[in-house]
């Protein structure tokens, strides 16, 4: 029994050995080692590996970071060039619409111009149908020339003394209507007088009137009523005979 488990053991560290030297050859290999080597070796050579390892990962880490970040600001960009670009679609939009509408400005600048145009060309024809009557009228005789000249010349005369004739008459007219404004002004003052004067005889004969018929005096003429239209002809002679009448009936009551 104990044979048998020494045997078993021993076949056990057989295999590890076994295992650890193809271990070790392994390492030396992937190391690049002497398969010969020490241990010693071996563990300093593992170590670097394995700081290498670490700084692997560390880098790996460090570039996965990286990576991330540059992914973030490649997002923001790809973000700010479409929210570019939509401005940029939106202002070609807009220019779009404003070119579409410079060019019917354009085009009805263009109709106006060219109806201006044509307004010209009719204004010069005629200015030239003009020039040319003109000159046909330059190009007359020198006889005929001086006859029309005299005849122009005459008729400008003839206006002149007619117009001359017509202020003569009317600053006549204007002395005439003045010493007849002047004329009826007076009459017309005169007229007040007397008309006044004729008022008071007329009151001063109805006075004394009334006073001989008190005394019983016999044979009393009547006194004659007021001639109210003659009055009032004589103090309103420009009054209508609307008025004189209405002025009559106020003054008989």
């Amino acid at each position: 029994m104990e044979q048998a488990q020494l045997e078993l053991q021993l076949k056990v560290w057989k295999e590890l050995a076994i295992s650890k030297q193809v271990l070790m050859r392994t390492a030396t290999d992937a190391l690049k080692l002497d398969p010969n080597c020490s241990q010693d070796e071996l563990k300093v050579a593992l170590e670097t590996f394995i700081r290498k390892i670490s700084k692997a990962d560390a880098e790996v880490v460090q570039a996965r970071e990286q990576a991330k970040q540059a992914i973030a600001d490649l997002e923001k960009k790809l973000a700010i060039t479409e929210r570019a670009q939509s401005v940029a679609e939106a202002s070609a939009a807009d220019l779009k619409a404003k070119l579409e509408n410079t060019t019917q400005e354009i085009a009805i600048e263009r109709a106006a111009a060219a109806k201006e145009q044509q307004k010209l060309k009719t204004l010069f024809a005629e200015k030239e149908k003009a020039l040319k009557a003109i000159n046909t009228a330059l190009a007359d005789t020198p006889e005929n020339v001086l006859k029309k000249m005299n005849t122009f010349k005459k008729q400008k005369q003839d206006e002149a003394d007619a117009r001359r004739e017509v202020e003569a008459s009317f600053q006549t007219l204007r002395r005439e209507k003045q010493q007849q404004d002047q004329k009826t002004a007076s009459v017309q003052e005169n007229s007040a007088k007397l008309v006044t004067q004729y008022r008071d005889v007329h009151a001063l004969s109805l006075k004394l009137h009334e006073q001989l018929k008190s005394l019983e005096a016999k044979d009393l003429p009547v006194v004659p009523e007021l001639d109210d239209t003659l009055i009032q002809a004589i103090e309103n002679p420009d009054a209508k005979p609307e008025t004189k009448a209405k002025d009559k009936e106020k003054g008989k009551k």
